[in-house]
Parts: C-alpha cells; sequence; structure tokens
C-alpha cells in the first residue's frame, strides 16, 4: 500500500509532533511504501520570515532522520522540489467548486483566529489533494482536524475522474489517528505551537527539564490520593511509558503521599531516556548537512518520477500538449 504524510516547518517539533504524526509515519516505512513530504509550499500560508522557513525545514529534516526514518525506504522529500504537485494543483482547481473550499473548516478557524485571509490560506485543500493525488495514495494518516482536506482531495478526485471520463486519481482512504489525537501541552491545553505550551523534542535537555516541571496541575495536597487520568503530567507520562510503568505509577497517585513534583521529575527521565539517543544521532547528521542535503535531492527525484506519469495521464486527460 502507498501511504502519503506530510509536515508542515512551522517551527521546532515537539511531542505533540512526534506523538501525533512523526512515531506513526515512521512505523508505516516497516510495512508500506511510504511517500513523506515537507510541506514548505503550505507553510508560507503561516511563515513569512525566509530564513526561519529555511531552518525550519533544515530542522525538520534533521528531526525526522535522528528519530528513524529511513530514506531507502520512505521518499522523503521537500514539497518544494517537486514542481508537478504545483501544476497538478491547477488542473484541480478547474474542476474545484469554490462553495467546496467556502465550507472548509480550517479556513474558517484560521481567520477567526487573525490570520489573513488570502487566497493560499483559502485553497490549501487545493494544493492538499494535489498532494495526495499525485502519488496516487492509497492511504493518508490524518488527525481528525485534518479528515476534511481528505475528503475534498477525494470529491476533486472522483469529478475530475467523471468530467474527464478516465480513472485518473485513485480515491485515497483515510488512516485516522484517534489514540494520540491530543497530547496535552504545559498549560493543559492541546500542545500547539500557537499556544506556546509546547515541549520540543530536541531542546536543551535543562531547558527541557524546567518546561515539564513547569506543566499544570490541580492543588490537590501531597498526602492525599490524586486522580491519575485527570492528571495532564500522567497523560504525558503515558505516551513514554509501558503499560506496567503507567499502572505502577497510576497506583501512587491513588494510594497518596506523592506530590506533583515527583511525577514531573519520573516524566522528564523518561523523556530524556526515549530521545537521548535520537539526540546524539542528530548531532552527527547537523555535522553532515551535505549528506541531509543529498537525501531530500534523491528523495524529490523519486518522488517525481513516481508523479510525472500520473500527471502526464491528467494533462492528456484534459487535452494539453
Amino acid at each position: 500500500m502507498r501511504v502519503l504524510s506530510g509536515i508542515q516547518p512551522s517551527g521546532k517539533l515537539h511531542i505533540g509532533n512526534y506523538f501525533g504524526m512523526m512515531k506513526p509515519a515512521l512505523a508505516l516505512q516497516e510495512e508500506h511504501e511510504v511517500f513523506l513530504f515537507i510541506a514548505d509550499y503550505h507553510a508560507l500560508t503561516t511563515t513569512k520570515d525566509a530564513a526561519a522557513l529555511r531552518e525550519n525545514v533544515r530542522d525538520v529534516a534533521l528531526d525526522f532522520l535522528a528519530c528513524g526514518l529511513d530514506p531507502a525506504r520512505t521518499v522523503f522529500y521537500r514539497q518544494s522540489d517537486v514542481p508537478e504537485v504545483h501544476e497538478l494543483a491547477w488542473l484541480l482547481s478547474v474542476v474545484c467548486p469554490m462553495g467546496l473550499l467556502e465550507r472548509a473548516h480550517s479556513y474558517k478557524d484560521k481567520t477567526a483566529r487573525g490570520m489573513d485571509a488570502n487566497h493560499a490560506l483559502f485553497a490549501y485543500p487545493v494544493l492538499m489533494a494535489a498532494d495526495i493525488l499525485s502519488v496516487n495514495a492509497d492511504i493518508v494518516p490524518v488527525g481528525k482536524d485534518q479528515k476534511q482536506h481528505l475528503e475534498i482531495a477525494r470529491d476533486l478526485a472522483g469529478k475530475f475522474n467523471r468530467q474527464t471520463g478516465e480513472e485518473v486519481f485513485k480515491l485515497a482512504d483515510p488512516m485516522i489517528l484517534e489514540e494520540v489525537a491530543v497530547v496535552p501541552g504545559v498549560d493543559g491545553q492541546k500542545m500547539s505551537k500557537s499556544y506556546g505550551n509546547t515541549i520540543d523534542i530536541f531542546g536543551p535537555p535543562k531547558q527541557v527539564r524546567k518546561t515539564i516541571m513547569r506543566v499544570v496541575t490541580d492543588s490537590t495536597p501531597l498526602e492525599a490520593p490524586k486522580d491519575p487520568d485527570a492528571c495532564n503530567v500522567f497523560a504525558l507520562y503515558k505516551l513514554f511509558a509501558d503499560a506496567e510503568e503507567a499502572e505502577a505509577l497510576a497506583g501512587r497517585y491513588r494510594a497518596g503521599g506523592m506530590g506533583y513534583g515527583e511525577a514531573k521529575k519520573a516524566l522528564a527521565e523518561k523523556f530524556e531516556a526515549h530521545f537521548a539517543p535520537y539526540r546524539d544521532r542528530r548531532a552527527e547528521l547537523e555535522a553532515e548537512s551535505e549528506k541531509v542535503e543529498a537525501i531530500l535531492r534523491d528523495g524529490a527525484e523519486r518522488a517525481r518520477g513516481a508523479i510525472q506519469p500520473i500527471l502526464s495521464q491528467a494533462r492528456r486527460a484534459v487535452g494539453l500538449a
């Protein structure tokens, strides 16, 4: 099965990104043909600083490779290195009804939060559809908040096929990432860069520990029993611990006599044990910047090789030479 996944380089990656998208994507490369792209064109809707965008793209590449992405099994590329996707986005725009985009939740949510109401933000689902349909993906892992974008991609694929009378595009199926849909931030809200409540996966260890010690808890006294299922610290701890370890800490919560500070220290130790090997690998890769660049260039060439026949079929279907 061919799987397509992408991530925006909009800042330092945090554990919400890791458990919500990175870890599931890395697991898929064990059994599927995975296309994974860094969505730098999508990021232009939010990132206006050119130097920051270039740095973010580089950081995302380093982070994924450090965490176990295998470029021999995963086609790993920058979106901007594959111009065929943008030509396809125009072909899809021709069949895209305005009403379909006007109903997109993401556009409404982002403009309500003060983002510029520009064409790129409005047409974001069309470019996302081009990302998906250009490789004829069978499966697209998505969170609940992105499911509508996949539905739009399926709608556009179906309409294009019907209008041209040719079966150019597959209708990709969603893989809904429900179990890790919400990772709490230090303030208890969903972890998000926009909320400023993140724990960066490759932040300086001392700073990460300080951030973990700031995770919001209630005011239950040290000696009193506590509910682990209502605690942000425990919710984060469970992401790193196995079932036996999680149950042991939950028992200490319920028994009383343990303060939240101790639980935060346990979380910090789990975090460090998990990411320390990846941090060492990232440092090695950072010293080999040309190697990382070569991996992205090779991934782009492989992606273009897969996409060009599909684009050629789409061009013929609409009457282009």
